[in-house]
């Protein structure tokens, strides 16, 4: 377990260390849905960018298990994930990644101006039919979304119709009978981000 500063709060992580100066920061599902960092699907984000040498950083937003704080409807949580940025790159983290679940997908991306360090964005379901992404910008570091045909926060048609305006560049790769949850998919978020990082 790690802690490091949110402005003034404390905030628990977990950073899977590997040499050399590749990251992903992973973020979690909805805190008041009981989202944490041992989500199921944040744990396949991390074994799969993990089993590529890639150090994996996760944490629990303000509110969460042993972070100080509460929740911010979005707005601190941006804070969070530029403060474990900062935390990455003061570990000589050069080259990250940033993905996001769900919720944590909707935090990265209305926070994306802000992180500057970041080289590439991935989301796994992002939701889009739950939550408000009517004012994310086009940003070309927005590169693969992974969701599921059965997901009723984000159903792929939603997803692919926003993507025109976050990226039209930025591969989509539907998990057919999945929901939300992935239970028993996981496997296939592994193998899909596991092929992207080899392209």
């Amino acid at each position: 377990m790690i802690y490091f500063k949110s402005g003034r709060l404390s905030l628990e992580g977990l950073l899977e260390d590997k040499p050399g100066d590749k990251c992903v920061i992973v973020t979690h599902p909805h805190p008041l849905y009981g989202g944490d960092m041992y989500n199921n699907v944040v744990d396949a984000i991390c074994n799969a960018f993990q089993k590529n040498e890639y150090a994996c950083m996760r944490f629990n937003f303000r509110g969460v298990g042993g972070s100080e704080g509460a929740y911010d409807d979005g707005k601190g949580e941006q804070e969070d994930v530029e403060a474990a940025i900062d935390y990455v790159c003061s570990h000589g983290k050069k080259q990250i990644d940033l993905a996001g679940y769900s919720f944590g997908a909707w935090v990265n991306a209305f926070g994306l101006d802000k992180y500057s360090e970041v080289d590439r964005v991935l989301m796994v379901s992002p939701p889009v039919n739950m939550m408000d992404f009517s004012s994310v910008a086009y940003d070309s570091r927005i590169r693969l979304v992974i969701a599921g045909s059965n997901d009723e926060y984000g159903n792929p048609e939603s997803i692919r119709e926003a993507m025109k305006i976050w990226n039209p560049d930025a591969e989509l790769r539907v998990i057919q009978n999945a929901d939300h949850f992935y239970w028993g998919k996981t496997g296939e978020i592994v193998s899909i981000i596991e092929e992207f990082l080899k392209e």
